[in-house]
């Protein structure tokens, strides 16, 4: 008797235990994504310190100036696309979930 509930806790707990391994993914690759755009923006950064130097006018400093801001705002866009899509992935796995343990409860009717 002990067995049959033990193993009715685990069967009722999987969907649960799914779910926060969707949202623990999801997670992971979130931070892993911020971080590879916050180390891009702090090499785009230090390079264009390193460009400055080379500047011998007004129209090099703006050039210099455009080409920064292009970098950060591709980087940024990327880590946009990046981090919609892993929560797409996650929420469409999330509903998949949902509507496999809906499905479980009403065949048990």
């Amino acid at each position: 008797m002990f067995q049959d509930m033990n193993k009715m806790l685990d069967q009722s707990m999987g969907p649960f235990k799914e779910l926060v391994d969707i949202q623990t993914k999801m997670l992971e690759e979130l931070t892993r994504q911020q971080m590879d755009c916050t180390k891009a923006c702090i090499e785009a950064t230090v390079q264009q310190t390193k460009e400055l130097q080379k500047c011998k006018s007004p129209a090099d400093l703006l050039e210099l100036q455009k080409a920064y801001a292009k970098e950060l705002e591709d980087t940024l866009r990327s880590a946009n696309q990046q981090n919609l899509t892993a929560l797409t992935e996650a929420r469409e796995a999330m509903q998949k979930l949902t509507e496999g343990a809906f499905d479980r409860f009403n065949a048990g009717k």
